[in-house]
C-alpha cells in the first residue's frame, strides 16, 4: 500500500540512494528512471503493452513536497500502458511491475514533465518521485463484446497497419488449454483468413497491428472455431483458443478513394460471390465483411449514366439485403432492421426487405409492427404465403400477450382487492373496539349519575 505523508528529501541523498539500491529502466541506462521494489508483487506475470492498467500513485518532488495522489482522490488511476497515454516513465515503469508490486520510481525531467514543468505545481526541469501500486491489468478488448483480446509481447514498428483487403504474412502459433494445435508461416488476405483454416478473431486483429508486432490474441468462441470446433485441429466446440501471432510484413490494399469507379464496379461482383460462398458455408461474420466491402465502396457513388447509376443501386440494395439476411442468422436484429430500412430508403417497395425487417421485429417481439411489414409483402405480392403464414404467427402472439396482460391485471386486482379486505377487516374490527369501549364508558357515567343521585 502507498503512504501518502509528505516526507523531506534531500535531491543528492534521494538519488544516490536510488542509485545503489535501484535498477536503471530504462532502454538506453540513462537513469532516467530508477526504480527501487518496496513490496514485491504476488503473480509473476506482468502487464504488456497494450494492457489496461489499474495503479494508484502519490507524486513527490524531490524536496518531498506531494503534488498529486490518487488515494487522496479515493479513486484507482487506469490506463493503456505503453501507448503514450501516461507519462513516459510510467510506461516504463508499470511495465516492468507485478500485480500487487509497490515500488518507487525516480524519474528525471526528459520521462517526467520536461523542461516546461507543471504551472503551480512542478517547476520547470524537475526530477520527481513516485510511488505506484500496481493494482490489476487486463488485455486490451479489440470488441465491444471481450470477444477478442490482445496482449502485445513486442510492440511493432511504424505507425501504419493492414487495411481490409491487404496482403499479410504471418507466422501463428494456435492453442487450446496449452496445447499446440497449429504452428506454421502463412499470408492470406485480409477478410479471407478463414480461406487459410484462421479463426475470425485472428483476421479481425490484423488492421490493430504494425510490422514486427508479436501479439497473443485470446478468443471466444464466436470469433475462434465456433459451435462446431475443429476437427482437424482436435478443437472441440465452443472452446477458447490463443493465438500468437508475429505480423512479419503487408501490402495494404486500395483504400476506397484511391479507386476510380470502374474499378469498384468492375471488383463487386467477384466480392459478392466471396461473400455468398461464405454464407453456403454457415460463416456469416466473413460474408458480412465481403457484403460490407461493396457497400464501402459503392453507397456515395452516383455513377456516369442512367445504366451505371441502375447497377451500382443493385449491388448496393443487393448488399444490403444479404447484410440483413447474414444478421438474421447471426441473431443481430437491430442490424437487420438498419439495412432493410436502407433498402426501402432505394426501393420503397422491396418485398425483402419488408418481409427480413419483419422477421427481425418478430423476434424481438414487436408483434404489431412486424404484422405491417409482413402486410406490406403482400401489397406488393399477394401470393407471398410466407408473409400470410408470418402474419398469422403474429396475430397468435398478440392473442398470447393479451391474454397473458388479462392474467397479470386480473392477478394485480385480486391483490388490490384482498389487501382492500383485510384493511376493511382491520377497520371494522378497530370500530367494534372503538364502539364496545365508548359503550362502556357511558355505562360507567350512568352508574356513577345514579349513584350520586341517591347520595
Amino acid at each position: 500500500m502507498t503512504t501518502d505523508r509528505d516526507s523531506p528529501m534531500d535531491g543528492p541523498v534521494t538519488t544516490a540512494v536510488f542509485a545503489a539500491k535501484g535498477v536503471d529502466l530504462t532502454p538506453n541506462k540513462d537513469q532516467g528512471v530508477i526504480k527501487v521494489v518496496q513490496c514485491p508483487g504476488f503473480d509473476v506475470d506482468r502487464p504488456m503493452i497494450g494492457d489496461r492498467v489499474t495503479v494508484h500513485y502519490t507524486g513527490k518532488l524531490l524536496t518531498g513536497k506531494k503534488f498529486d495522489c490518487s488515494r487522496e482522490r479515493k479513486e484507482p488511476f487506469c490506463f493503456n500502458v505503453g501507448k503514450g497515454q501516461v507519462l513516459k516513465s510510467w510506461d516504463i515503469g508499470v511495465l516492468s511491475m507485478q500485480r500487487g508490486e509497490v515500488c518507487t520510481l525516480l524519474c528525471k525531467p526528459e520521462y517526467a514533465y520536461g523542461s516546461a514543468g507543471n504551472p503551480d505545481k512542478i517547476p520547470p526541469n524537475s526530477c520527481v518521485v513516485f510511488e505506484m501500486e500496481l493494482l490489476g491489468f487486463e488485455g486490451e478488448s479489440l470488441t465491444d463484446d471481450g470477444g477478442i483480446v490482445r496482449r502485445i509481447k513486442i510492440k511493432g514498428d511504424g505507425y501504419s497497419q493492414p487495411n481490409d483487403g491487404a496482403s499479410v504474412d504471418v507466422y501463428l502459433e494456435g492453442r487450446c488449454d496449452g496445447r499446440l494445435f497449429d504452428s506454421r508461416n502463412v499470408s492470406f488476405i485480409v477478410g479471407e483468413a478463414e480461406d487459410k483454416g484462421i479463426p475470425l478473431g485472428v483476421d479481425r486483429a490484423m488492421d490493430k497491428m504494425q510490422k514486427g508486432e508479436c501479439c497473443l490474441l485470446y478468443l471466444k468462441p464466436k470469433y475462434g472455431f465456433g459451435s462446431n470446433g475443429k476437427p482437424e485441429y482436435k478443437v472441440g466446440p465452443d472452446r477458447d483458443i490463443v493465438y500468437e501471432v508475429t505480423l512479419k510484413d503487408f501490402r495494404r490494399a486500395k483504400e476506397s478513394w484511391e479507386m476510380d469507379l470502374n474499378e469498384k464496379v468492375d471488383l463487386a461482383p467477384g466480392v459478392k460471390s466471396k461473400g455468398n460462398q461464405y454464407f453456403k458455408t454457415g460463416q456469416y461474420q466473413q460474408a458480412v465483411i465481403q457484403y460490407q466491402r461493396i457497400i464501402s465502396w459503392l453507397e456515395m457513388e452516383c455513377g456516369t449514366g442512367i445504366e451505371q447509376h441502375k447497377r451500382i443501386q443493385e449491388y448496393v440494395v443487393t448488399a444490403h439485403l444479404n447484410l440483413a439476411l447474414c444478421f438474421l442468422r447471426l441473431k443481430e436484429f437491430s442490424h437487420v432492421v438498419d439495412n432493410c430500412n436502407k433498402v426501402l430508403e432505394l426501393d420503397e417497395n422491396n418485398e425483402k426487405a419488408f418481409f427480413r425487417r419483419g422477421e427481425a421485429r418478430l423476434h424481438r417481439n414487436e408483434f404489431s409492427i412486424a404484422k405491417e411489414d409482413f402486410q406490406k409483402v403482400l401489397q406488393v405480392n399477394p401470393a407471398n404465403q410466407a408473409a400470410r403464414t408470418q402474419i398469422i404467427i403474429c396475430q397468435n402472439k398478440i392473442k398470447e400477450h393479451h391474454e397473458q396482460d388479462k392474467k397479470i391485471y386480473a392477478n394485480m386486482f385480486q391483490k388490490f382487492a384482498e389487501q382492500d379486505a383485510k384493511t376493511g377487516k382491520t377497520k371494522r374490527r378497530r370500530d367494534d373496539i372503538v364502539r364496545t369501549t365508548m359503550n362502556g364508558e357511558v355505562g360507567i357515567k350512568r352508574r356513577r349519575r345514579s349513584q350520586d343521585a341517591r347520595l
